[in-house]
């Protein structure tokens, strides 16, 4: 029984990429939110199970990946497409009038589309990693579900941070195309990551984690969801920083 406990959590990530599949085509980005975030911690949890009960397996290495590519590489990319569709028309809406008309299916703008390049870079990702030997305590680069963190959380900026500044910079065109190229080139780069894996509680071995840790902290206290970007850029920085020390 106990073999199958982390595959049974990865099977719950599923469901959640499954369900925030469904909010996300509807354009109800918060919930879609959530729905991630569960998936995320199930993500988490997955590996620690088969750590702990220590039945790590090929299974469920490539099961995690396809869990991964639901959740953190299909839903990021309908997101994007979602804003993009927001940046070329009025703004927030249910998102219906984009492909109907008068009954008719017609697809008014190409551009959303590219939001795509997302889901495209996070399969190229994932399938790099299972074959990748070399990404068993760090990762190169960005992790699928730090990506997708960073791509949802630009719809809860918009619906809870209520700034002008904020909302006119994540509904501007050029902002998300060069975001969503900035993010396909950050999940490929060739740029060391570490990864939040605790081999024990020493703070001298895990220095920079501790401090990543109670930094995001803060900034989430502080900053509610505008934390998430600043996050995944100190993530970044710090993982450079720490590889040229």
């Amino acid at each position: 029984m106990k073999k199958h406990t982390p595959n049974f959590i990865t099977l719950l990530n599923v469901f959640c990429g499954c369900v925030a599949t469904i909010f996300a085509v509807l354009n109800r980005l918060e919930i879609a939110a959530i729905f991630v975030a569960l998936g995320i911690f199930f993500d988490f949890f997955d590996g620690l199970a088969a750590r702990v009960l220590d039945v790590k397996s090929e299974l469920g290495l490539q099961l995690d990946s396809l869990a991964d590519m639901i959740t953190s590489g299909l839903v990021p990319g309908i997101v994007m497409f979602q804003l993009l569709a927001m940046s070329q028309t009025s703004g927030w809406g249910d998102g219906s009038h984009f492909f109907m008309e008068s009954g008719e299916l017609k697809f008014i703008h190409l551009l959303p589309f590219l939001g795509f390049v997302i889901t495209m870079a996070s399969a190229y990702r994932l399938a790099k990693f299972n074959i990748d030997e070399n990404q068993t305590s760090s990762f190169i680069g960005l992790p699928t579900p730090a990506n997708a963190l960073l791509i949802l959380s630009l719809p809860l900026i918009l619906l809870y941070q209520n700034n002008d500044f904020l909302n006119s910079m994540i509904l501007n065109q050029w902002f998300l195309i060069i975001l969503t190229f900035v993010s396909a080139y950050l999940l490929n780069a060739n740029l060391p990551l570490f990864a939040l894996k605790f081999k024990n509680t020493s703070f001298k071995d895990n220095a920079m984690r501790y401090i990543f840790l109670i930094i995001s902290l803060v900034l989430i206290v502080t900053m509610k969801f505008m934390a998430i970007p600043l996050i995944i850029l100190f993530y970044v920085v710090s993982s450079v920083i720490q590889e040229r020390l």
